[in-house]
């Protein structure tokens, strides 16, 4: 590793540990050319995994469009950020690990809603009203009762 104060490229590790739920690798380091000290942190290369748009389009995945709209579905709800944190940590793990490059933004908005339904029902039909673009009373209501059909299955 290149010294970020000197240009040296062999430095010397002084101190690795785990970090980021075992995500990444954090090494303190010294250069012995200037003596100064740096950290680096080393991760998995993650293969690019691109959302296919309702249009065609395609764009990068990008885990703070989900976050921000789960953030917002939960507004005003007591629903922690590290809950939300950890269900789209959840959500982009089992996209990744099926190993498909293209992934639907219907299939993204499905898990999120899933996600949603277990953690806040408020939530759920805040997002579900949004992302299936209720035309009318008639359609939120059928989201409602269906909501209400699946909670007496569960109990």
């Amino acid at each position: 590793m290149k010294c970020p104060y000197c240009d040296r490229t062999d430095t010397n590790v002084l101190d690795s540990r785990p970090t980021e739920g075992g995500s990444a690798v954090r090494r303190r380091r010294e250069c012995p050319e200037c003596q100064k000290r740096f950290t680096t942190y080393e991760r998995l290369e993650e293969q690019p995994v691109l959302v296919v748009k309702k249009d065609g389009r395609r764009e990068a995945f990008d885990r703070a469009k989900i976050l921000a709209g789960m953030i917002k579905a939960c507004e005003k709800r007591p629903i922690p950020l590290n809950v939300l944190e950890q269900a789209v940590s959840e959500i982009e793990r089992d996209l990744r690990a099926s190993l498909r490059g293209e992934i639907s933004s219907e299939e993204i908005g499905e898990r999120v809603m899933d996600r949603l339904k277990e953690i806040d029902e408020v939530a759920y039909v805040r997002f579900a009203s949004v992302y299936r673009q209720f035309k009318d009373v008639g359609t939120f209501l059928e989201e409602l009762e269906g909501l209400l059909a699946s909670r007496g299955r569960e109990g």
